[in-house]
């Protein structure tokens, strides 16, 4: 049983134009994941893919305007709004993106102690910050007084000095150092080996791969495929989604080959295949109706044609 599942999660706001005219904008349709407790699920994509959305929606903090259809589960049950609001901040943690979630009238270290286990929670956190670089003055200061790199190893330290059973990283890394950055992938699998899952939604790709067990790749709004990490590799001929592929290839070191044409805006997702528009294989039926997710030499995509 995954220790997280998401459904066929759809997600939609309204959206007001002209006056009095609402219409429901569809940030998020009809996407699956899967994370098992001792693994690390890597979550991939452009900007405005989802990603965020996920997490988001996994912690219930999305806006009281959203439409969400779908079901989310965490250890075989709902995750229900009475539910979540329980286990948030404590056998569920999230990282943020952004900083602007640390609380601008707390002392930096009275904040990572709340969310702190065991015995002595001072003397853990300390040594997380130590790990990190942080230097037993930081904890004195407020978020104000924070770098961007250093507030980012703040929030990762919640997570590092709590006893969750499912962590939510979401883009935990950026503006760190290469240091910070090993030290934080690093943390986040000894987390996973201890029989944490792991949610870690990132855009560097090749930083991913050095930790996660397993990539998802979302495209504006949807999984298009769910692979083993060790899929990533030589010409991506092991991935099954062309979109998969084409980001794979991007990679400077995999011949930096662009993909021609843009991931549709929410108001204007094609009828078909998300990818359709972009994809060198479409087909009619590709415009016709949107693929189901299935399963595929061991992995699984939404494409008609992946075999």
């Amino acid at each position: 049983m995954p220790l997280l599942e998401v459904n066929n999660l759809s997600v939609a706001f309204a959206r007001y134009a002209g006056g009095f005219q609402r219409r429901m904008e569809q940030a998020i349709v009809g996407l699956d994941l899967s994370v098992e407790a001792g693994e690390i699920v890597a979550v991939i994509g452009s900007s405005g893919s989802g990603k965020s959305l996920l997490a988001h929606a996994v912690l219930g903090i999305l806006p009281g305007h959203a439409q969400v259809t779908g079901t989310i589960q965490y250890d075989g049950e709902p995750l229900n709004e009475r539910r979540i609001a329980a286990l948030r901040g404590n056998e569920i943690v999230l990282v943020p993106q952004s900083v602007s979630f640390l609380d601008p009238l707390q002392r930096v270290e009275a904040q990572v102690r709340t969310t702190a286990r065991g015995t002595d929670p001072a003397a853990t956190v300390r040594s997380v910050f130590k790990r990190l670089r942080l230097a037993e003055a930081v904890g004195r200061l407020f978020p104000f007084q924070l770098s961007g790199g250093m507030a980012r190893r703040v929030l990762v330290s919640t997570a590092a000095v709590s006893a969750a059973r499912l962590i939510v990283a979401d883009e935990p890394t950026p503006g760190m150092q290469a240091e910070d950055v090993n030290e934080t992938l690093s943390m986040l699998r000894e987390m996973a080996d201890k029989g944490s899952g792991v949610l870690l939604i990132t855009h560097d790709i090749e930083a991913a791969l050095r930790v996660a067990d397993k990539v998802a790749v979302f495209y504006a709004g949807t999984t298009v495929e769910l692979a083993k990490a060790a899929d990533f590799a030589g010409d991506g001929s092991n991935l099954r989604h062309p979109y998969s592929r084409a980001l794979w290839q991007a990679l400077p070191r995999n011949g930096f080959k662009p993909l021609p044409g843009t991931q549709p805006s929410q108001d204007e997702l094609p009828s078909g295949c998300l990818f359709a528009p972009r994809c060198p294989f479409a087909t009619e039926a590709c415009s016709a109706e949107r693929p189901a997710i299935r399963e595929v030499r061991g992995g699984w995509t939404r494409c008609f044609h992946a075999s």
